[in-house]
Parts: structure tokens; C-alpha cells; sequence
């Protein structure tokens, strides 16, 4: 993983509804009720863990998810 780029790993929450996003490697989570607020609350928790005298990351990469259950 490059410090030029953060990768979050997101999923969609099955039973409540809406997505949750945590960042690989870093103490960032967040949550959002639609792939909008999702994408600008990943925006904002960035922007709130990297203060001044940290170096941000460049890119934002979402890695979207999903888990699917088969009855056997």
C-alpha cells in the first residue's frame, strides 16, 4: 500500500440497511445509509484523521464487499 493512496474496505449491512467503511491499515471507520453519504463521510474521516502534520494520502480507493449465504 503506497502512503499516496488509503484503501477502505466497504460493505453493505444486510439486516439494518446502508454501508460501513473501514480504512486498511488505519483506525477509520464510518457509515453511511446510502454509496453517496458513504463516499463523502470516507471524504470526511480522512480529512479529520490526517491533521497538518501527517502526510494525507492522495488517493481514496473503495473496495467494495459482498458477502453472499448459499443454504447447503
Amino acid at each position: 500500500m503506497s502512503e499516496a493512496e488509503i484503501i477502505f474496505q466497504v460493505s453493505e449491512d444486510e439486516v439494518d440497511g446502508g454501508y460501513t467503511a473501514s480504512a486498511l491499515g488505519y483506525g477509520i471507520h464510518t457509515e453511511g445509509d446510502s454509496l453517496e453519504e458513504i463516499r463523502r463521510n470516507v471524504k470526511e474521516a480522512v480529512e479529520c484523521y490526517f491533521d497538518d502534520t501527517m502526510r494525507r494520502p492522495r488517493l481514496i480507493r473503495l473496495h467494495f464487499v459482498r458477502e453472499e449465504v448459499l443454504v447447503a
